[in-house]
């Protein structure tokens, strides 16, 4: 059968019925679209966008996101996977945004973005000459660390905002909300059944922005004041290049093209039961470095693939891109309405921290499987420690850094950053051994300790010897 005339859902190039499809696209949509919309909300807290900036930030990442899937799904010469798969803003860039943000804002970012994009092609067109430097371990490692490092932000924002003096921070009412959305996620997530477990997130996101509501957290300001419909306008949200800011962003985008390989190789054979081809590798990345620099030039934060998107493909092996690019088009058209990304930004900080905690731990989790893809050698261990504790070390006491020089404290202050850094670095440096190898080096080491025992105990006897001689 042509690719043309198939209608399975189980065939990418098939296209079923729109009522067959709507309902399996929109489960992809409930996936992604708080993972999408609340790294944004984050950093537009972080650098003190306004209510119109943080609306735009929201339109921008549901529209961008929309546009990344379907070239991914429709390639367009080189770039574009060509595999069932979803793309959009996510939560691995959000500690190196905060990074950049707090101290250079949006335009800082954007900057850094249009390097980021560039760099993130550069890998795409190369991936095959290096993929071997980033094995599990450094991959694992970093989304390990920008899990840990996200979890203050949670807490914040249960306890009432992203920063510690507001006003009401830490209150009785804010904690409440918080927990109580938690507690509806989890509820959801391993109680429900369908698409209540599908959606939890969202779900718990409700319930606790009714009781947010009765308790008259909500403002309803930016949803007046919005637009019902916008046309993207290239630059105008300003754009300004630093160069420890385009260092970290590179970096990062570079640590997340590992990220994007995990995920397609996953998608293909979790649901295509096949290995990822490296011209749909190379294709992968190429697009999401294209639509990372074009959306930097219109204010949209960098693309990553969707680990959580990922799972659905493999868990109902419904591949149809048709499927996909259902869930796109919606994407796009909400991207475009400013009411509804108007809406996304009256929802309280304790209820966005109750929900997204569950979220982070699930990315720490991602990066503890791709560990233990790879042998837990004393090496892999050796790197994975030394990287942790210094990340996660300088994060929590970041007068340590004080005195260095903006640049460095901006490279040093990500754990993200450090984290990739010295997990890349000791990868390159240490000698690689198997499980095989250390066993025989222990038990080398053991056989020489032996024979020098044995060597001891001779030499000790045959002092005996001449003593007891010497006395005869």
């Amino acid at each position: 059968m042509k690719h043309s005339q198939s209608k399975s859902v189980f065939d990418y190039y098939g296209k079923p019925s729109f009522g067959k499809a709507l309902p399996l696209s929109f489960q992809h949509i409930l996936a992604m679209i708080m993972g999408a919309v609340t790294p944004p909300l984050i950093v537009a807290g972080v650098a003190g966008a306004n209510g119109q900036e943080t609306m735009m930030l929201v339109q921008l990442a549901l529209l961008f996101s929309g546009i990344s899937t379907l070239l991914q799904l429709y390639p367009v010469g080189r770039f574009g996977a060509g595999v069932p798969t979803i793309f959009g803003v996510g939560f691995a860039y959000v500690p190196s945004l905060i990074a950049v943000g707090s101290v250079y804002g949006i335009p800082g970012i954007l900057g850094a973005q249009i390097a980021g994009g560039i760099a993130m092609i550069v890998v795409g067109l190369f991936i095959k000459q290096i993929r071997h430097l980033f094995p599990p371990v450094v991959a694992g490692t970093v989304v390990l660390v920008i899990g840990l490092s996200l979890y203050d932000i949670a807490i914040k924002y249960m306890a009432g905002s992203g920063n510690t003096s507001a006003e009401g921070f830490g209150s009785g009412m804010n904690w409440l909300v918080g927990l109580t959305t938690l507690a509806v996620v989890l509820l959801c997530s391993q109680f429900g059944k369908g698409y209540l477990r599908l959606a939890a997130i969202i779900v718990g996101i409700l319930v606790g922005y009714v009781m947010a509501f009765t308790f008259g957290m909500v403002d309803f300001t930016s949803l007046h004041e919005a637009p019902w419909i916008i046309v993207p306008t290239p630059f105008s949200m300003g754009i300004e290049f630093h160069a420890s800011a385009v260092i970290s962003m590179v970096v990062i985008c570079i640590v997340n093209s590992v990220q994007t390989i995990g995920d397609l190789s996953a998608t293909t054979v979790g649901g295509m039961n096949r290995e990822l081809k490296d011209k749909e590798l190379s294709g992968g990345l190429l697009g999401n470095g294209l639509c990372t620099l074009i959306g930097s030039i219109f204010g949209a934060l960098p693309t990553a693939s969707f680990s959580q998107n990922v799972g659905i493909v493999a868990m109902t092996k419904v591949i149809s891109r048709y499927v996909l690019g259902i869930a796109a088009v919606f994407l796009i058209i909400a991207g475009l309405l400013p009411k509804f990304g108007a809406v996304m930004t009256t929802i309280p900080y304790p209820v966005l921290g109750g929900a997204t905690i569950i979220v982070f731990g699930m990315i720490t989790m991602t990066g503890i499987q791709l560990l233990v893809k790879d042998e837990l050698s004393s090496r892999n261990i050796t790197i994975v420690a030394l990287s942790v504790a210094l990340a996660m070390g300088i994060n929590a006491v970041p007068e340590a850094i004080a005195q260095l020089g903006d640049t460095a404290r901006m490279l040093i202050g990500s754990p993200v950053i450090v984290a990739a850094s010295v997990a890349f670095t000791l990868n390159m440096l240490l000698p690689r051994k198997s499980l095989q190898d250390e066993a025989r080096e222990r038990e080398e080491i053991e056989r020489q300790m032996n024979q020098g025992s044995d060597t001891a105990k001779s030499d000790s006897d045959n002092a005996q010897l001449r003593e007891a001689n010497a006395n005869n």
